[in-house]
Formats: C-alpha cells, structure tokens, sequence
C-alpha cells in the first residue's frame, strides 16, 4: 500500500469517526408522560394526502371509514368543522368505530352555504346519538366574516331546533372580549393555540392551563372544552415558539396527561397533518397526530426521538465516506490535508442527508416546491465547486511543496541555442508603446533568435508606419508585416505569421503588443525545451501600470491571485491554462495540433488545450519576465473578463468530449479532471452565483407581499457556508501565495466579486450565440474619454434591490422568524458582487481613485497634528535653535 493511500485511509478513519461522534452528541432524547388511554378528540379532517377541500373537493364514505379506523386507537372522538362535502357521514362512521363526534357547521358570507351546513349538521345530530355538541362557525368573528350579534343570531336558530349542546369555536382572547357571546352559547370551545402567540416551547402546557383557569375565573360555572389545542412538527419559528416533532410530541403527551389530571375536556388539533394547508404560513400542514400517510408521528408511551435520525446519520456517514474517496488519488498527502477534505467532504453529507431527510418528512408543494428544487439545483454544483475550493485550500496550506514549478535557472549560457521566433500581433495598438515592446526585446539576452510584428486590420497608416520605421532601425532579425485584411481576428494574423517564420525556428513564442519582457526571458525558459516531450512553456502575466490608481492596483492583484495559485497547482497535474503572451511553444507541438485556430476567441488556451491533448508536456514558472498594460478602466476590464469567459465557453463546447475517459485524446484523469472542474470552478460558480442572486431578488416581492415563505434554511445556509468559504480560500491562499499586503488583497477580493456579473453573462452568451466578435482591451490610453457612461450600472441595480431586500425583510420580520433572517443574510452576502462592481465603478470616477490624492489628504493630515501645529507656531530664532 503507497504511503498516500495510508494517510488518506488514517485521515478518513479519523474524521468519519468525529462525524459519528457529533452525530451521537446530537441525538436528542426527550421525555414526557405517556398517554394512558387515549387523546381526548382530535379534530378530523378525512380528505386524503391529494384532496384539497379549499378548491371544493369533498371526501367519500370509503375515505372517511378508512381515517376513522386510522384514528380509534388513538382518540374517543372527533371533531368536524363542516357538515357539506360528505363531511355528515362522519358521525355515523365514527359510531361504527365507538367514537363521539361534535359536529361543525362552516360559517361564512355565503349565506346558501351556511344554511345547508345548519341543516346537515341538525340532520346528523338527529340521527346519531353519538353527537355531543354543535359548533356553530369556527373563528367567524375573528376572520371578521360575522359580527358577535349575527353569529349569536344563528347560534340561537340552532339551539331552537336540538338537545345537542351548541356553541361556537374561537380563540380564548375572543371569548374574554364577548361575554355576550358566552351567554348564547352552551359551553364555550376556546381554541388555545400559543404557537401563534410566540410562546417558547417549554412554557405552552403552563400557559395554556392558565388561560383554561383564566377563563373559568372569568365565567364561573360556565362549562368549558379547550376545542382547539396543539403544536406544529415543522415549519418556522414565531418568536420563541420553534416548531419540531420532538417539541411537538412532548409538549401534547404533557399536556394531555395535566388535562386529564385536572378535568379539563380538549380536542387536539388536528388527527391528520394536511398538505394542502399551505395558505396557513410554514407550520399550516404539520398539526397532525398521525401524518399525512395516516402513520403516528410520535408514540404515546416511552422515550422520544427524532423518527428518522439514525437513518439519516447512516446515510450522511456513507455519503461523507464515499465524497472522500478522491482523496486517495492523491500522490503527494499529508494527513492535515486529507483530513481537512474528508471533513469538508462529511459535512456535504451531512447536508444532502439532512436534504433528503426533508424531502422524505415535509409536504414540500406549490411555490414551495419551485423554490426547494430550484435551490437544489442551483446549490449542487455550487457545493461541487465547494468541495473543489476546499481541496485547493488544503493542498496549499498543509500540503507538500509544488515539484514541477520552473525556477530561475542559472546565470550561464545554455550550449544549445535553438532558434526562437517571436511573434508580436498587433491592432490599432499605440506606435509608442509598441516600440517600447520591440526594444525590451531587441535587449534579449538570446543569440539566436527573429521577431515578427503582424499589424492586423489596421487601415491607418498612423499606427503602423513608426512600427514599420521602428523595425527597420532595429535590424534584421525584427520582421513587420502589415495585413490590412485579415480574417479570424488575431488567430488569422498569427497564422500568416507562422507561415513567414524562418524555416530553422524550432520554438515559437508569443507577447501582447504592450509586453516589456526581461532580457533573461529566453535565456532561463527556452533550455526546458531540452526535453523532447515538453511542448509549452509559460511565464505569468504582470503589469507595470498598477501604480495609476487604486482601480488599477486592485486589478493587478487581482490578476496575481491566477498565477500565483491557480497556475502553481494546475502544473502540478500538467494541465496549465495558456494565455497568449509570456508563452513558448515548440514549433512541432504547435504543427501537429493544428496551428492557431479562429474556433475560439481564446485562441491561446484553445492551442494549448490542443497541444496537451496530443500527449506534448507544459512547465510553468511564475517568475515574471514581462510586464504589460492593465486595462485603461473598469469597462475595458470587464470586456476583457467577458472575452476570456465567452472564450471559455467555446472551448468547452469545442472540447468537452475530450474530457470524457474515453475521449480519445492523451490527457491523464489528473489532466482531464483539472481541466474540467477549473472551467465549473471558474464560470459555473460566477454564474451560477449570479443566477441564484437574481432568482433570489426576483422571489422577494412574493415573500413581501403575498406572504409566501422564504427557503428553508437548509436552502440558505450553504449559501452563506459556500461564501464563508470564497473569503477563506481568496484570503488564505493570498496570504499564503501571493506576495502582497492585506489592502491589496482587499482591493483584489473586489476586483474579483466586481466580474461575477460579466462572467455569468459570458456564459449565458455562450449558451446563445456561436460566434461573437473579437472585442480589444483598450490600453494605453486612460485619459482619453474621461467622460463615459456609468461602467456598473446593472450591477449596481441588482446589488442594490438585493441588499434593500435584505434591510426591508430584516425590518418587517416581526416575529423574528430565523428562516427570514437567514434569506436575509443570504441576499445581502448575495449583493457583494455587484456592489463591488457598482463600487469600482463609482470609485472609477471620484478623486479617491487617485494616488495624489490621498497623498494630499495624508499631507494635511500630518500638519494638523498638534505636536506639527506647535512647532510653527514658534517664533523663528527658537525653530532655528531647535
């Protein structure tokens, strides 16, 4: 067995262990007085899982027997709230069964209802000695839909017409406002539910007992049944009444032993939990003694615990065991790093199990349904990339050191020479800072080698004759060539150039127009080329401009980030991304795969991809040996970052087959498993954050104004778990890689959230256009066009309707509902990417983006200083002297 394998198994042991540990420690246990008979009544509701009696859907006989015969073992009787849709068959069913039956009579504004339910109800009392009472409406005064005197008016037309006791059911506060009510009635059927007044669970059965005894102090004498009582198994919180199957099963078997101790007659709502009681807020379909499938929630008698816990813990220690098996194909292992994978990789299953124990134990329906299966889908792959993030933190933080990274080589004179010829595209590029490029090369330290300048597309003779002036001064190894029509943009140049390179150039190699390279360029890369299967050498990217502005400086850290980690650890699998200039390719690799291609408007990483394919070798350093121009400005860096994300797309639509196993190409699983998770990595997270951002913005005005309820938090909190771990991976691997200051490393963080937008629209124009025009990065000229549109301003929209989201749910979430707070914090961790582009773009135009500018402020600062104000105020003989 490989010492890796060892570690990762030891790591995996270790960590699956703490999982169960945690699992065990969080297994709650609870306890309560068991039920020694049966319950009271239960409120009885038969219409099956599928009905939805709100629509008019009735019930039938053979679905009211088979709920009744759900039932008996559980209750002596059964409380209906209407008489119509077959509803009057129940007490006749119940008797069947030996139960007792208080018969509802539904009251509302329609006036021919009301009378059929009145008759029914009458009807059934007549008929079936085991009725023991009407209700007459049930919380009609509270939904506002009868005034005290009309509902006492129909309670007394009732009570004309039975021997059955007559009453009405509404909530205990009612009640105590209405003695008028009480006097119409025959007994009162107080409905106490402190769910909805925010009472914490383990103060409901005390404050429930002491309304009851409010009440009987209040109507001395007056016969009293708690006609409504009960707590929710799911939903959300109300203030401090948290809702749960243990607290429900606890708070009902307490309470249904003090009543009895004490006398009090209760009904439980309800029999049965009711899916299609969605209008009821988060808790409306999880009153239920029995589910929704007829099965009892809780039992009546011994310890109690969570149904599905220790299925659910199975499967999260399966799944935490199975998302670590990656970590044994990793050569190079250190314990801490795969444990921290493998802890990673438990708490995914801890999550999809907990997700699937939702699914199985919520009646997930309408729009909830729509929000819970579109998070879900949004959610995965951002996990994925999660997980992803993770490994990449961990490799770098506590893994072993990267082997293949190139090093500065030695200051001698390599004894082979081959031919290298440098190839310089160029269009409408500055003549001056081009001459800059052609004589940073001109002072290679290199013997043998050509330039070739390629000016593309470029009718102005103004920005090519000092070019072509420029080339004849520097001798003969500097080309020019000017193509005034060339097709497929910058490929179709470098094409023609290749077809002018002297025959005995062996490598190739590649700049941007605005390059300044080192003199030790070729020198320390092109011996690599001395191994005959290496057929791509690559330098990083730098700029020597960040000093413009903070807009700039945080660009160019932000662009470090990629080189210094991103590149460092995808050469340790060979699977580098090539851009196209600090490059050197071998002319032969470049042959054989093809030639520069116009499929893509990343034609440089398209090649490259290419050349691996074919088995040919890439090295990386990140020693920088060129320094280029950074983006005059913030819209022509979200250009360029839309450019490489379209381009992107193109070349996963071109070569995803390739990444398959059996792809037909050289690339090792290292290889094509890099290259694959780096394309999600990069626009799947950007894209798929920006989509849940607008989907999350577009579903606040439901939840605002039709009281539609937010994601649970099983929905959210990866959400802000998955940013929690951006920030920690960004600042980390900065920290540990890239060799800035922690203001830059700020200024980089917002540079990078400020592209999420334009990167996920490069994607969304992948999936819709084939082919979009080759669009320049404008450099070099920053002062020109001072005057220009706002560069942010759908970010800026966006990430303001979000965190106004957020402010306006956290101050209209009344009852301090947890899920509210937490869709809150979502939403606003949602709205830092575009709120950072919203502020580079205003920072872009302020004064404060100006280095001399906050070196002014310092200055006025530093002579305000009281010991500075001092000193000039003495006189000049005693400065002198000082």
């Amino acid at each position: 067995m490989r010492p890796a394998v060892r570690v990762a198994a030891a790591a995996l042991a270790v960590v699956t262990s703490v999982h169960a540990f945690a699992w065990f420690a969080m297994r709650e246990q609870v306890s309560a007085p068991a039920v020694p008979d049966r319950f009271a009544s239960m409120s009885f509701a038969p219409y099956g899982r599928d009905a939805n009696p709100d629509k008019g859907q009735g019930t039938t006989e053979a679905q009211i027997r088979a709920d009744i015969d759900a039932v008996a073992p559980y209750t002596k009787a059964v409380r209906t709230y209407a008489s119509t849709g077959g509803l009057d068959m129940v007490p006749r069913l119940a008797a069947e069964d030996g139960l007792k039956a208080t018969v509802g009579a539904w009251i509302d504004k329609d006036e021919k209802r009301n009378e059929a339910e009145i008759a029914n109800a009458l009807d059934a009392a007549r008929k079936n000695s085991n009725v023991t009472g009407i209700v007459v409406g049930n919380e009609s005064i509270l939904r506002a839909e009868k005034t005290p005197e009309e509902l006492i008016a129909i309670i007394r037309k009732v009570k004309s017409q039975t021997n059955v006791p007559v009453t009405t059911g509404e909530t205990w506060d009612v009640w105590m406002d209405h003695p008028e009510l009480v006097s119409a009635v025959d007994y009162i059927a107080a409905h106490i539910l402190p769910y909805w007044e925010g009472v914490p669970a383990n103060q409901v059965v005390d404050r429930s007992i002491n309304i009851y005894e409010r009440l009987r102090a209040a109507y001395p004498g007056k016969r009293i049944v708690i006609a409504e009582f009960g707590w929710p198994s799911g939903g959300y919180n109300r203030d401090g009444a948290v809702p749960g199957e243990l607290e429900q099963a606890q708070i009902i078997r307490d309470f249904a032993a003090r009543a009895d101790a004490l006398g009090i007659e209760y009904n439980l709502i309800e029999a049965f939990d009711a899916p299609w009681k969605s209008f009821e807020g988060s808790v409306g379909q999880y009153w239920g003694i029995l589910d929704a499938n007829r099965a009892p929630k809780f039992p009546l008698s011994g310890p109690l615990v969570a149904s599905n816990y220790t299925e659910t813990a199975a499967i999260a220690l399966l799944l935490g065991i199975a998302f670590s098996i990656p970590v044994f194909r990793i050569g190079r292992l250190t314990f801490t790093q795969a444990a921290v994978m493998s802890g990673a990789a438990a708490l995914v299953g801890a999550w999809i199990a907990t997700v699937t124990d939702y699914w199985l134990t919520h009646y997930v329906v309408g729009g909830n349904k729509v929000t819970f299966v579109a998070s879900i889908v949004l959610l995965v792959p951002l996990v994925v990339i999660m997980l992803y993030r993770v490994e990449e933190l961990a490799t770098i933080a506590f893994g072993k050191t990267p082997q293949r990274l190139l090093r500065n080589a030695s200051a001698a004179m390599p004894t082979r020479t081959p031919k290298v010829s440098i190839h310089i595209p160029a269009y409408k590029e500055p003549p001056e800072m081009l001459k800059q490029t052609l004589d940073s090369v001109a002072r290679l330290n290199w013997p043998n080698f050509e330039c070739l300048v390629i000016i593309n597309n470029t009718p102005d003779p103004a920005f090519w004759e000092p070019i072509e002036a420029h080339c004849r001064e520097l001798g003969d190894r500097f080309k020019f060539l000017n193509l005034p029509k060339v097709e497929g943009f910058k490929a179709g140049a470098l094409r023609i150039a290749m077809q002018k390179t002297a025959p005995d150039a062996e490598i190739i190699g590649v700049i941007d127009a605005d390059y300044v390279v080192d003199p030790n360029w070729l020198r320390d890369l092109v011996p690599t080329f001395e191994d005959p299967t290496v057929g791509i050498v690559q330098a990083p990217q730098e700029h020597r401009d960040g000093d413009r502005s903070l807009m700039h400086e945080a660009m160019n850290a932000e662009y470090a980030g990629f080189f210094d980690i991103g590149m460092v650890q995808r050469n340790e699998h060979d699977a580098i991304v090539v851009h196209g200039t600090m490059c050197l390719i071998r002319r032969a690799a470049m042959v054989e795969a093809g030639d520069w291609s116009s499929d893509t408007i990343c034609e440089d990483t398209d090649l490259g991809l290419s050349i691996v394919e074919r088995g040919w070798k890439s090295q990386y350093t990140n020693t920088r040996y060129g320094w280029g121009l950074l983006p005059d400005d913030f819209a022509s860096f979200k250009k360029q970052r839309h450019r490489w994300a379209y381009g992107g797309m193109q070349i996963v639509k071109k070569h995803w087959r390739n990444m398959l196993p059996n792809g037909g190409t050289r690339l090792s699983s290292a290889q094509r498993r890099e290259f694959s998770i780096g394309w999600v990595s990069w626009l799947g997270s950007e894209s798929i954050g920006a989509l849940a951002a607008v989907l999350s913005l577009a579903w606040v005005p439901f939840v605002l104004g039709l009281g539609i309820a937010v994601p649970a938090r099983i929905l959210t909190v990866p959400i802000v778990f998955c940013f929690g771990i951006y920030v920690l991976h960004f600042c980390a691997l900065y920290r540990l890689r890239v060799a800035t200051t922690p203001l830059r490393m700020l200024g980089a963080a917002i540079a990078a959230m400020a592209v999420q937008f334009t990167v996920a629209k490069a994607v969304y124009d992948g999936f819709r256009y084939k082919d979009l025009a080759f669009a320049r990065t404008a450099k070099g000229s920053w002062l020109a066009n001072a005057a220009r549109a706002f560069p942010a301003l759908p970010e800026a929209v966006i990430g303001g309707g979000l965190l106004l989201s957020a402010i306006a749910l956290r101050m209209t979430n009344w009852h301090a509902v947890v899920e509210i707070n937490l869709f809150a914090l979502a939403l606003a961790v949602q709205s830092l990417p575009f709120l950072a582009a919203a502020f580079i773009g205003w920072l872009e135009g302020s004064p404060l983006n100006l280095f001399a500018t906050w070196r002014a402020m310092g200055a006025r600062a530093q002579a305000l200083l009281p010991g500075r104000a001092i000193r000039d105020s003495q006189p000049v003989t005693e400065k002198a002297r000082s």
